[in-house]
């Protein structure tokens, strides 16, 4: 699949878009391991959450589907499933299910598609292994081989970099370790786990960068309606900010401090951004979003300010090449871990759209050429297979002299189906086609 977009536009009236990918999966997992029936509203259906759910059917947990809410059926627990548990292109999944594999005595095999084989598994596989786990990778990526029947410590573990899947899945192995199992992060990443498990009941103990739980915890069934994904907004956040004229309001997204970093970074750039109406939605705090285009000025982005903006970094790095002046990145190392090598192909399409920019291991300087009506030149462009690249160079069209093309889109679905009729619904001139 292909994106051709038309140059210029802008982004103007009322979106409420896809719901929060993160928060969608944390909600079905956990659903699943409580005892009783819960009911999540407003699920992301797209095709990352959907190998969550075929996950814990195959672990015998019934799942019914209604539009976009679930009623989910937990037994307290899960079975070992026949075959493998095939999670597709969510390394969320992945991650958070060794956790609960390793917790709850599942015995599985996690496998991926050809980009998830690639990624990085070691960093949970040896602290689940320091509790007690037996579970292998094959050189540090997948698949993942969990054999059940060992029993788990809890421990406390200082993560070397900030990740929330990793805490994720510590604090679900935890859940039935014995003792307390505490995780300690150099900076603060996003914490939907920590709130989601007391609304399922478990306490949480939280001190400045620690969150620990204890061992034997029973999950009792509730009720979640999920937000619209603060990740997903951030591309029309962006695409207002640089189109001229462009006046947005975004309903209901997630306006949670761990992922509240787009918003932050934006505003110091110069953009003007409202949040409007806020209130709680469950654990979860939520406000409408308005947008206004104008000029931006480059700023310099530290390693502290990454957690918080990860998956909004390649929507961000579109807005920095229309700012006056530079924009440096650093401590985002974790960037070339993702769905692709984000920093790499970034940079590959902002130079092949005639912007100029430098890698570094863990960060990038962007050229803004804020100067120019036209900062986008226009071309080809390939996403590598990544939804959240295909969907930064869509929002470079509006600041293009030609027409941008976008190759390799179809994961575009994994974290926001409908994204091309919603763009247009913006104001973006985007057309789908398929080779």
């Amino acid at each position: 699949m292909r994106y051709v977009i038309s140059p210029g536009g802008e982004l103007r009236g009322e979106l409420r878009v896809a719901s929060d990918k993160s928060i969608s999966h944390r909600a079905v997992l956990l659903a699943a391991l409580a005892d009783g029936k819960s009911e999540i509203s407003n699920v992301l259906m797209g095709e990352d959450v959907r190998a969550t759910i075929a996950a814990v059917q195959a672990c015998g947990v019934e799942v019914n589907e209604d539009g976009k809410r679930l009623i989910v059926k937990g037994k307290g627990g899960l079975a070992s499933p026949v075959g493998d548990i095939d999670c597709g292109n969510s390394g969320t999944l992945m991650r958070l299910f060794c956790g609960v594999a390793a917790g709850w005595n599942v015995n599985t095999r996690l496998v991926g598609d050809s980009s998830l084989m690639k990624r990085p598994m070691r960093r949970i596989t040896e602290p689940l292994e320091c509790m007690g786990a037996d579970i292998t990778d094959k050189n540090g990526c997948p698949p993942v081989q969990i054999t059940a029947g060992k029993r788990l410590f809890g421990m406390s573990h200082k993560l070397p970099v900030a990740s929330a899947q990793i805490k994720s899945a510590l604090l679900l192995a935890g859940l039935r370790a014995e003792g307390e199992t505490a995780v300690i992060e150099p900076f603060a990443s996003r914490d939907h786990t920590e709130r989601m498990l007391q609304m399922f009941g478990v306490p949480v103990r939280r001190e400045g960068l620690c969150c620990a739980v204890s061992g034997k915890a029973v999950l009792s069934p509730t009720r979640i309606k999920i937000p619209a994904d603060p990740s997903s907004a951030a591309f029309f956040m962006v695409g207002s900010v640089i189109a001229p004229n462009s006046d947005l309001l975004l309903k209901e997204v997630c306006v949670n401090p761990t992922r509240n970093g787009v918003i932050e970074l934006l505003r110091r750039m110069g953009a003007h951004i409202e949040m409007l109406n806020p209130r709680k939605m469950g654990s979860e705090p939520v406000a409408d979003i308005r947008v206004v285009g104008g000029s931006l000025r480059g700023i310099d982005i530290v390693g502290a300010e990454v957690p918080a903006a990860i998956d909004d970094l390649p929507a961000l790095f579109v807005a920095a090449a229309t700012a006056h002046g530079k924009t440096r990145l650093t401590g985002a190392s974790e960037l070339r871990h993702k769905e692709s090598d984000r920093i790499a192909a970034m940079a590959d399409g902002l130079q092949r759209l005639g912007v100029g920019c430098e890698t570094t291991e863990d960060g990038i300087v962007i050229e803004g050429r804020g100067d120019k009506k036209s900062v986008f030149s226009g071309g080809e462009v390939d996403s590598c297979g990544d939804h959240r690249i295909a969907m930064a160079f869509t929002m470079a069209a509006l600041r293009a002299k030609d027409s941008v093309v976008v190759n390799d889109c179809d994961n575009v679905s994994t974290s926001f189906p409908g994204f091309g009729k919603m763009a247009t619904a913006a104001g973006i001139r985007i057309a789908v086609s398929k080779d």
